[in-house]
């Protein structure tokens, strides 16, 4: 029987090799990226952290890590994070534990944005996997008419706020053969803030599968 928690954190350890003494490094949100901030402070490396979630932030600094608000930053060396589903082409679907926006700003921040994973994420189709949308409470209403355009079935998770206040609606059945335009479509409905494809952020993968690691790289053979 496979491990996929140990896959996680074999990822997650490869993965931190990459980090150096004075580099800000960006933090995921999820039990992938748990993993990658426990192997980050074990390293001892003279770094500061940026964090995609309160929880995130709370968990980083409990194990001794520096974490600077992202208000007062303008660029990341490196992020690292998990994701729900990734695909040869290093495209991915994110937002389970409901971070997407903040890890889509930390990931646009960054020179180098890596993503950790267990084999059971990487996917031929994205399409299956619920994509998450964070949308203004205001605007529930109004959104979630649009959205049944995009998807065949919707659920919003109840009784759940963003660290923003906002709500999420997951959406089931959307068509994964034009991704960017499904992007760009969500993004054109006013009170939509964020949703959870990620289509270029990502520049390198590391893959774990019952105790070996993979490395994908953007443009580049697996490694």
């Amino acid at each position: 029987m496979i491990d996929r928690d140990a896959d996680k954190r074999l990822a997650a350890n490869a993965a931190v090799r990459e980090i150096r003494d004075d580099m800000l490094v960006g933090l995921g949100t999820g039990s992938t990226a748990a993993h990658a901030i426990a192997a980050l402070a074990e390293r001892r490396l003279r770094i500061e952290t940026v964090a995609t979630s309160e929880a995130s932030a709370r968990l980083a600094r409990s194990l001794g890590l520096t974490v600077r608000d992202f208000g007062g930053v303008e660029r990341v060396d490196i992020a690292i994070d998990g994701a729900d589903a990734i695909d040869a082409s290093l495209r991915a679907v994110k937002g389970a534990g409901g971070a997407m926006l903040r890890e889509k700003v930390v990931a646009a921040s960054a020179d180098r944005m890596i993503v950790i994973a267990d084999g059971s994420k990487r996917v031929d189709r994205l399409g299956p996997t619920k994509l998450p949308v964070e949308i203004l409470p205001f605007a529930r209403g109004f959104v979630a008419g649009r959205l049944s355009r995009l998807f065949t079935d919707w659920r919003e998770r109840a009784d759940y706020r963003t660290d923003n206040g906002n709500i999420v609606i997951d959406g089931h059945g959307w068509d994964d053969t034009a991704p960017d335009m499904l992007a760009a479509a969500l993004m054109a409905i006013p009170g939509v803030v964020a949703h959870g494809l990620f289509l270029t952020e990502i520049d390198a993968a590391y893959i774990a599968d019952d105790g070996i690691v993979t490395r994908l790289e953007r443009g580049r053979n697996p490694r």
